[in-house]
């Protein structure tokens, strides 16, 4: 496991100590790519998402407008926040990847913690969730400009374009929200048509657009267990340009954080994967990785604020508190 830098300079934790954890950060570059290249196209992003939150940890403490709270009052208490580094993973091993990925968020959900999975590509999820199996229904929640409900390409039935289909597979997962869904690059209408059939509640961005972020909300049930899944693509490329496959439109920061923190309003949130950020596409200030250290940023405060009896509240602007 990688020791050093720590996602905003949190305590490093093995995955055989988890004893106090509450909520465990952990990296996973790849899972089932496509190709048998030296890497997956985001491999660098968990330790380049934890070179850039380093810059944040020193205002832990102070209060934050976009989270409605302070992530950690007390100088010194992560309040059992950890990183636990990186799940070796091997392009060339897919198998391999799935099995360590999998166990090592089985690790962390029976040390009683809740799992902020750092990817990687998209193919991380499938494995993350298959963790979860015995542990009562979970929902899915994904953000995404695509739908991933292909089956099996070039042979591969476990890569980034299948892992919502994968996912629905598990008879754990009884449901399933996708937002941000537009463009090109979600495969036949066949696959949109069967993740309709199966249950899911396929959100364009232009639904979310039209309608709101509350109205978005409401397909997310209440008082569900909810794992959530960030392709970054789901973010307008406009904001978030560093991804593999850009996509024109999408939702911004500030609909990021609103859809967050509402979900978590509504919902038990279980797990966290960010997936899909490509270091090499980002520009010289690393933006975009900043973007993305701060919507886990939010889903971390959310879990926080749960844990300690209150619900998160989607916080109003500055000028309106």
């Amino acid at each position: 496991m990688t020791a050093e830098p720590t996602f905003l300079k949190l305590p490093n934790r093995s995955l055989t100590d988890l004893d106090g954890a509450s909520i465990v950060v952990v990296g996973a570059s790849e899972a089932s790519p496509y190709s048998f290249e030296p890497h997956s196209h985001s491999a660098d992003a968990p330790g380049v998402l934890r070179q850039v939150s380093a810059s944040l940890a020193g205002s832990l403490t102070q209060y934050d407008f976009d989270l409605g709270t302070t992530l950690l009052p007390q100088s010194g208490d992560s309040r059992g926040i950890v990183d636990a580094g990186d799940i070796p993973t091997d392009p060339a091993d897919a198998e391999g990847n799935r099995a360590r990925i999998r166990s090592a968020v089985a690790d962390v959900l029976n040390a009683g913690a809740i799992p902020i999975v750092l990817g990687g590509d998209d193919s991380v999820p499938i494995p993350v969730i298959a963790a979860y199996e015995g542990r009562g229904p979970l929902i899915i929640v994904q953000v995404d400009a695509h739908v991933d409900w292909a089956d099996v390409i070039d042979g591969n039935a476990y890569g980034y374009g299948s892992p919502m289909r994968r996912a629905a597979e598990f008879p754990w997962v009884t449901g399933m929200v996708q937002y941000g869904i537009r463009g090109l690059g979600s495969g036949q209408r066949w696959q949109h048509d069967d993740a309709r059939a199966w249950g899911s509640r396929l959100l364009t961005s232009y639904d979310i657009h039209r309608d709101g972020i509350d109205a978005a909300l409401r397909y997310v049930p209440e008082g569900a267990r909810v794992f959530i899944s960030i392709d970054c693509d789901g973010i307008d490329p406009a904001v978030f340009p560093a991804v593999n496959m850009p996509t024109p439109g999408g939702l911004n920061y500030e609909d990021m954080v609103l859809l967050l923190r509402g979900i978590a309003g509504r919902a038990d949130i279980a797990g966290l994967a960010l997936l899909e950020y490509v270091p090499e596409r980002d520009d010289a200030h690393r933006l975009s990785a900043h973007i993305a250290v701060r919507l886990v940023m939010a889903v971390i405060a959310s879990i926080v604020e749960a844990r300690d009896g209150r619900r998160a509240k989607r916080p109003m602007p500055a000028a309106l508190a």
